[in-house]
């Protein structure tokens, strides 16, 4: 925009500042000059560069990772009966997990 606005400030002023060009008398010259410059300067407004693309940084994605569950074994207090070498019956209490 700058060098739009930049580069109509001068063509205006040079074709305020210039003498009226006249054909007549082989003066040509100043006529084809006032023509170039005027084309020179519209030819670089027109083949200027478009201003780059604006970039937009964004934070990353978040990352959930999902833990398997750790299943504890279930656990029961269970009533076993056990003889012993003499014959008797004991009744224990053992830990059964599954």
């Amino acid at each position: 925009m700058k060098r739009l606005v930049g580069s109509s400030l001068v063509v205006l002023a040079l074709a305020l500042a210039s003498a009226p060009a006249s054909a007549r008398d082989g003066e040509k010259a100043a006529a084809a000059a006032l023509g170039v410059m005027g084309g020179l300067a519209i030819g670089s407004m027109l083949a200027a560069p478009p201003p780059p693309p604006v970039v937009v940084r964004r934070a990353p994605a978040r990352v959930v990772i999902e833990e398997e569950a750790y299943e504890e074994p279930v656990c029961t207090i269970q009533r076993r009966r056990h003889v012993d070498e003499f014959g008797d019956v004991i009744v224990r209490r053992v830990k059964v997990c599954e």
